[in-house]
């Protein structure tokens, strides 16, 4: 079992470290098992690819490689900018991200 993680599919994400340090994108799939996510547009790799049906030219595609996840924080949705993420019962008695920023409850 592996462990929570911050992250969540659509969250916005800054990437702080790494050759992407500084940008900014939306999580597409996050690797549980691996603690990576695919983050739109960022840490784009050239692959090599054979002619197929979905891509019949073939030839050279570029494509999003995983991050891990310790590289990225995510966006506070007051401010806009990097923060850290707690867990916390809101009043309904569930278990919310909040950012440590702003204290404002991430959807």
């Amino acid at each position: 079992m592996s462990a929570k993680l911050h992250i969540k599919k659509g969250d916005m994400v800054f990437v702080n470290a790494g050759d992407n340090k500084g940008q900014q994108g939306r999580v597409l799939e996050v690797l549980t098992n691996k603690s990576k996510a695919i983050v739109e547009g960022i840490n784009m790799v050239s692959k090599a690819t054979k002619p197929t049906s979905k891509h019949p030219q073939g030839g050279i595609i570029k494509k999003e490689a995983p991050i891990h996840i310790s590289n990225l924080n995510v966006l506070d949705p007051a401010s806009g900018k990097p923060t850290r993420i707690g867990r916390k019962l809101n009043s309904k008695n569930k278990l919310v991200r909040y950012a440590k920023k702003s204290g404002e409850e991430i959807k």
